[in-house]
This record gives structure tokens, sequence and C-alpha cells, in this order.
């Protein structure tokens, strides 16, 4: 996964991912039945982790609001690292890479996008009623918004934005919520 999520499906190659594997090409081809099959695997062991881990944080959050903050401002903290190893999100970087040239690819996305929206919807209801987001705006736009702005945040992130810059982005999507 770390290895798709760092170079994109296209950029790895077979010899790469049986060398970090430590499998053969046929043991590969018998547990994974093909490199796109492997990929689709990794795409839904990271979206199940995500939102797992997405969940967890939620639930330790001092409110929804501090917890999309937090989520927000990890990007600025990639943005510390050199710009070859700031490797964003493999969903973002998936739907980027793919356009929806493959189906199963796309479904495997699809998916994982629906699974954020839903965690942050429940960010966003919660700090609605907590009295932190304005609950004015409908909690789903704003899911959608904060999918659209981490997507913007990746891109910018991988092409060199810098940490304060980052944190500066931050603060005017952390604006739109009030």
């Amino acid at each position: 996964m770390n290895l798709f999520w760092s170079q994109g499906y296209e950029a790895t190659s077979m010899q790469e991912l049986l060398e970090v594997m430590g499998l053969s090409k046929s043991s590969l081809y018998q547990g994974f039945g093909s490199k796109k099959e492997l990929f689709i695997s990794c795409i839904t062991r990271y979206r199940t982790n995500m939102s797992e881990v997405l969940a967890g944080l939620l639930a330790k959050a001092k409110s929804g609001r501090i917890f999309i903050e937090k989520l927000l401002l990890n990007f600025a903290i990639e943005a510390r690292q050199p710009v070859q190893l700031r490797r964003g999100c493999l969903l973002m970087n998936t739907a980027t890479e793919f356009a929806q040239k493959d189906s199963q690819v796309a479904e495997q996305v699809t998916g994982g996008f629906k699974r954020l929206r839903e965690d942050l919807q429940a960010a966003v209801l919660r700090g609605q009623m907590e009295g932190e987001i304005s609950p004015d705006q409908d909690a789903g736009v704003l899911s959608d918004y904060l999918i659209c702005s981490i997507g913007g945040i990746t891109t910018v992130v991988k092409g060199g934005a810098d940490e304060q810059r980052v944190r500066e982005v931050v603060a005017v999507i952390m604006k739109a919520l009030d």
C-alpha cells in the first residue's frame, strides 16, 4: 500500500512490488490475482483504516470543530517533509491518477469518498450541536466542502507548499464553518 501511495499505480512496477512484499511473481498472482487486484485491496484497506482512525479521533476530540481543524492541520505537518516524501491522500491521488478510467478503481474511490463524507458529516453535526459550527449551513454540503478543501490542500502540499501557507489556508477554511 505504501509503495502505491508514494508512487501511484502506474509508476509502481511489478518488480518493485515483488521486492517490497518479498514475494515471487507466482505468489503474488496466487495471493492477489493481479497488480490491479492488489491495488484495489490496498485501497480497500486504506478506506477501512482511514475511517476507523477518523472515528476514533472524533470520539476523543474535545469538539467536532477541533477535530476538523486538527485533521486539516495534519497536512501542514506533512508540508514539513521534503517534497519527494509528501504522499497526500491515497484516495485523492487515485482519483486524480485514474480519473474514472477504470470502473473497479472508481468504485473503490467513490466508496472511500462516501465514507470520508460520512465521517466529516458526523464531525460537522457534532460541531453544530456544540454551537461551534453554524447550524445555518447544511452539514452534507459542509462535508463536501471539506473534502474539496482536503483535495486542494493535499495537492498543493505535494506540489511544494510550505507549512505556514497551509496553516493560513486552514484558517480560511475554518472561517467558512462559522
